[in-house]
């Protein structure tokens, strides 16, 4: 079901809620969380759909606060609201609030009063981010704030704007979809012979943020030297090789959802390695509201550590992490 409110506010939306509720029996019970989406107008469809499926696993509520970027100081203020429950909204309820004018630049004080009591709030910008989303009207009530470097004008360089504006409670999708790669790096190095790796190559495409974090992460767990190239084809990930003086492993996805494992003196394996889609993603990120530590290593120095001189006869200092925090 879906409720247009045009012209309305806060207090009008609530009540709406409490209506739709009394009448048709839609309730909130067993939420867990308050996911609040910032997105452009027009834009936020591809999130609300990630999120509905999403709230399978995590039941909540999703506010999505939408204004122009070109939205004129002298517009009229205006808020539009709808509400979806039921079939158009997954296992959650979706509050849409369109800003304009004025309204706009009041997100905080439009979304409090629609907060779920006593819950967790998420915050999400699926598109363009704040310069500090911490610092942001929307990121000050937030315990959990996530970007997504891919989607922003110069996804390198804001990942390296996130190394030097990172705050507890920060992440981004281009973490995130590191998982799958960082388990199964992991994994290889759990296995004999147990060897010092002396070095690595990360290789994948031009824009690629997961690239240089991934790259990151692994010259701060492996403490040796980690170099980031550039391939010239497909986007995100291609290809990482671990370097042993037994030999080289080599993790290669060029293409597609399937990789090829290398090791020395061991059969060629292929493997499964999908690239994440938004649901995956934002699900994995609901899963723990609580700081990732890891990502705030990786992020505040490993990034930075990308660009320093690293000694050569550097070797492991402990095994791999390749669990989620």
């Amino acid at each position: 079901m879906i409720v247009d409110l045009p012209n309305t506010t806060t207090a009008g939306v609530s009540k709406a809620l409490v209506k739709i509720r009394e009448e048709g029996g839609v309730i909130a019970l067993g939420r867990v969380l308050t996911l609040v989406i910032a997105a452009e107008i027009g834009h936020e469809e591809e999130a609300i759909e990630a999120a509905n499926e999403a709230s399978r696993e995590h039941p909540m509520r999703v506010i999505v606060v939408s204004h122009d970027e070109d939205s004129r100081s002298d517009v009229p203020p205006r808020v539009d609201g709808q509400i979806r429950v039921g079939g158009d909204a997954g296992a959650s309820e979706v509050v849409m609030l369109r800003a304009y004018g004025a309204a706009a630049s009041n997100e905080e004080t439009l979304v409090t009063g629609l907060l779920l009591p006593d819950a967790p709030v998420v915050a999400w910008w699926p598109g363009r981010a704040p310069d500090v989303v911490s610092q942001s009207p929307i990121g000050r009530i937030a315990t959990r704030r996530i970007t997504d470097a891919s989607s922003q004008p110069d996804p390198l360089r804001f990942l390296d704007h996130l190394s030097h504006s990172y705050s507890p409670g920060d992440t981004d999708f281009a973490w995130t979809r590191l998982t799958l790669w960082r388990a199964q790096l992991a994994a290889v190095l759990d296995q004999p012979p147990y060897e010092p790796v002396i070095g690595a190559e990360v290789y994948g495409a031009d824009d690629s943020p997961s690239t240089g974090l991934l790259a990151a992460w692994l010259g701060l767990q492996l403490d040796a030297p980690v170099s980031h190239e550039v391939s010239d084809h497909g986007s995100g990930i291609h290809a990482v090789r671990l370097v042993r003086r037994s030999g080289i492993i080599e993790l290669d996805r060029p293409q597609g959802s399937v990789a090829t494992l290398t090791q020395p003196g061991k059969p060629t394996h292929d493997i499964s390695l999908p690239r994440r889609n938004l649901r995956d993603c934002l699900a994995e990120e609901l899963r723990f509201l609580g700081t990732d530590d890891l990502y705030g290593e990786v992020i505040t120095h490993g990034l930075p550590r990308l660009h320093e001189p690293v000694s050569a006869n550097a070797s492991v200092a402990e095994p791999v992490k390749g669990g989620r925090r």
